[in-house]
C-alpha cells in the first residue's frame, strides 16, 4: 500500500543517471527508488533494528523488479505496540481508517511471547474468522534475552534460589534471604506491566510462583487467590518505569540503597556494566529456575494493510535480518541472536551476565488470564502512589506551550489508577495551594471534575518562583503521606528560578533530608519544556539525579508522551 515511502521520485532517479554511468538512452536498466518499510518493535530491539536498518541501507534486498528495499524503525513499549496496532487494525476493519494509511506499520515486534499472544488476541476479537497476527511459532526469531534479577554480587547469593518471589514476598531484609549475607532494606524495582514487556513478564512469573502452577495453567480464580501475595512483594517498590534499560541505568546510577534488585533483561545487565564508571558497584544477573526467555520475533501481519509488493519486500527483510553478519549487530547490543552460528558475544561474566546459564523457559498463559493480572496489579496489587505535580505557569508559557502542556497533564491524570494520588500546585510569580486528585476517574469526567477545573484555569502570567514550589510540593508529600506509598515530586517548567526566596544550594538541602539516604524516600523529577536555553537543564538534571529521579525534555509535540512515560513510574 501506500505506507511504504519511496524515497525517491523518478524526475530525482533521472537527474542520478550520469553518476550511475547510465544515459537517458539507457533508462531501461533505470532501478526503481528504493521502498521503505517501516517496523515497530519493543524497546529491547530497539538497539539492534536501528543498527540493522543502517547495515541493511548499505546493500539492500531487491525486489524481483530490483526495487531496493529499506527499513525503518520505530520503538516503543510492547504494550503500546499492541494498543497501536488494535487501534490501526479496528480502525481498517471496521472504517474510518484507509489500509494504506502511512502511520501503520509494515511489520512489528514485541519483546516476548506474552504481549505477542495478547495482540493476537485482541485482533482476533476484531476479525474472528481471521488469523492477522501469526502464531508464535510462525513468527521468525530475532534475538533473545532472558529475564534476570540484578543486584550487587553481595547480594545475588540470596536471590538464587527455588522460590525468589515467595521469599521476597515474606521478608524485609537482604538477611533474611542470606543469613550470611549483609543486612539491607530490601528495595524493588521493575518496569510497569500495563506498557512494558519486562513487567509483565516478571507480574506473570510472580503470580504463577505464588499459585505453585506453570504460567500456561493459571485460571482466572489462581489470579483472585493469590493476590494478596503479590502485593506484599509489590510493597517493596522504588517506583515503577516505561523502560527496562533506563530504570536499570537508575538502579547504576542511585546504588543498591535505593534499589537493592531490578527484575530487568539480562541485556540490561549488560547494558549498565558496559557503561559503568569506575566508582560504581559492578551489577549482577541471577537467573530465576524458572524465567521467560523474552524471545523477540518478526510479525508480518496478514492484514488488508500489507500490500503484496510489502509483503515480498517485508520477508527480504525478515531473512537479511536472520543472516549472521546482521546477527552480530544484535549481539552487539548484549541480546541473544537467534542465529545459532552467531554467539552471544557479551553475555559473559565481564558484563555481569552467564553464556552458560541454565533455565526453565516459561509459557505465555491464556490471554484472559493475562488481561486478569494486568487488572489484579493496576486496582488490588500495585503500590500506592503519592504524587505532587509541580506546574509552571509563568507568563514565558505563553502561545502554544500552555494549551500543550494543558493536553499533556488531561493524558497524565488519565493514566492515574485507583491507588494513586496527586497534589496539582499551579505556580509563577505567587504559590497557589494544591488540588487534590485521586485514581478512578479522568480529568474532566465526573470523578476528575478538580482535575478539569485546575487545567482549564492555568493561565501564563509572571514570575517563574521554581525553588519555593518544588519544596511546596516536598512538604505537601511530607504532611500527606500514607505508609507504603511511593513520593515523587513531579515538576514542569520552561523557563528558570526568578525569585524564589529559597536558593539552590538550599533547595537541595532541603531535599537532601526528605531523600532516599531518609525514611520519606521522596523523589524528584524535572521535565524542561520548550526550546533549549529557556530553561536551565544543567540546574533540573542536578536536581532531578541528585535526588533519585530522572531528567527530560520535551516540546509541544513531545510533552504528552512524555508525561505518559513519566506517569508510568508511579
Amino acid at each position: 500500500m501506500a505506507r511504504a515511502q519511496r524515497s525517491a521520485g523518478l524526475s530525482t532517479a533521472l537527474l542520478a543517471l550520469p553518476l550511475l554511468g547510465l544515459s537517458i538512452s539507457g533508462c531501461q536498466f533505470l532501478a526503481p527508488p528504493p521502498l521503505e518499510l517501516e517496523m515497530l518493535v519493543g524497546s529491547a530491539l530497539k538497539g539492534f533494528c536501528q543498527e540493522a536498518a543502517k547495515a541493511i541501507g548499505q546493500a539492500p534486498p531487491r525486489l524481483a523488479d530490483r526495487t531496493p528495499v529499506l527499513l525503518r524503525c520505530r520503538a516503543a513499549g510492547s504494550g503500546d505496540v499492541v494498543s497501536e496496532m488494535e487501534s490501526h487494525a479496528r480502525g481498517v476493519l471496521q472504517g474510518g481508517q484507509a489500509a494504506d494509511d502511512p502511520r501503520i506499520p509494515t511489520l512489528l515486534s514485541v519483546d516476548g511471547e506474552i504481549y505477542l499472544d495478547l495482540l493476537r488476541h485482541r485482533l482476533q476479537r476484531l476479525a474472528p474468522t481471521r488469523e492477522l497476527i501469526p502464531a508464535p511459532a510462525d513468527a521468525p526469531a530475532l534475538a533473545s534475552s532472558p529475564m534476570v534479577f540484578m543486584t550487587t554480587p553481595a547480594l545475588a547469593k540470596g536471590l538464587d534460589r527455588t522460590d525468589p518471589f515467595t521469599a521476597l514476598a515474606r521478608s524485609s531484609d537482604h538477611r533474611q534471604l542470606d543469613p550470611a549475607g549483609p543486612s539491607q532494606p530490601i528495595r524493588f524495582v521493575h518496569t510497569a506491566p500495563t506498557r512494558s514487556n519486562s513487567g509483565l513478564q516478571t507480574l506473570v512469573a510472580m503470580v504463577a510462583e505464588v499459585a505453585g502452577k506453570r504460567p500456561e495453567a493459571l485460571t482466572l480464580a489462581d489470579v483472585q487467590t493469590h493476590g494478596g501475595k503479590v502485593a506484599a512483594i509489590q510493597r517493596h517498590v522504588t517506583r515503577y518505569g516505561s523502560s527496562t534499560d533506563e530504570l536499570a541505568r537508575a538502579m547504576l546510577r542511585n546504588g543498591p540503597f535505593w534499589a537493592s534488585v531490578g527484575s530487568v533483561y539480562e541485556s540490561s545487565v549488560v547494558g549498565v556494566n558496559a557503561s559503568r564508571q569506575g566508582d560504581q558497584e559492578p551489577l549482577k544477573a541471577v537467573y530465576p529456575r524458572a524465567t521467560y526467555a523474552s524471545t523477540m520475533r518478526a510479525i508480518l501481519p496478514d492484514a488488508p494493510w500489507v500490500s503484496p509488493q510489502e509483503k515480498q519486500a517485508a520477508l527480504l527483510l525478515i531473512e537479511r535480518l536472520q543472516r549472521e553478519d546482521v546477527q552480530r549487530l544484535a549481539a552487539d547490543q548484549g541480546l541473544r541472536p537467534a542465529n545459532p552460528a552467531v554467539p552471544p558475544s557479551r553475555v559473559t561474566a565481564a558484563y555481569g551476565a552467564d553464556p552458560r546459564a541454565v533455565y526453565d523457559s516459561l509459557r505465555a498463559p491464556k490471554p484472559e488470564v493475562v488481561e486478569a493480572i494486568i487488572s489484579l496489579w493496576r486496582t488490588q496489587a500495585k503500590k500506592p502512589s503519592r504524587v505532587a505535580l509541580v506546574v509552571d505557569s509563568s507568563g514565558s508559557m505563553k502561545g502554544e506551550k500552555l494549551p500543550a502542556a494543558q493536553r499533556s497533564l488531561q493524558a497524565y491524570l488519565a493514566q492515574i489508577g485507583p491507588r494513586d494520588t496527586v497534589g496539582l500546585f499551579d505556580f509563577d510569580n505567587r504559590l497557589r495551594p494544591p488540588v487534590v486528585v485521586t485514581g478512578g476517574g479522568q480529568a474532566g469526567g465526573p470523578a476528575g471534575e478538580p482535575a478539569g477545573r485546575f487545567i482549564a484555569s492555568l493561565e501564563a502570567e509572571g514570575g517563574t518562583v521554581l525553588y519555593d514550589a518544588i519544596r511546596q510540593g516536598r512538604d505537601w508529600l511530607r504532611s500527606t503521606r500514607r505508609p507504603g506509598e511511593i513520593l515523587a515530586v513531579v515538576v514542569l517548567t520552561d523557563g528558570q528560578d526568578n525569585g524564589s526566596r529559597l536558593s539552590l544550594e538550599g533547595l537541595g538541602g532541603e531535599l537532601r533530608r526528605s531523600g532516599f539516604a531518609s525514611d520519606e524516600r521522596i523523589g524528584v523529577f524535572t521535565m524542561g519544556y520548550g526550546n533549549q536555553g529557556d530553561f536551565d537543564a544543567d540546574v533540573l538534571r542536578r536536581i532531578a539525579e541528585s535526588n533519585g529521579g530522572d531528567f527530560t525534555t520535551g516540546t509541544a509535540d513531545s510533552i504528552r508522551r512524555r508525561m505518559e512515560d513519566l506517569q508510568m513510574a508511579f
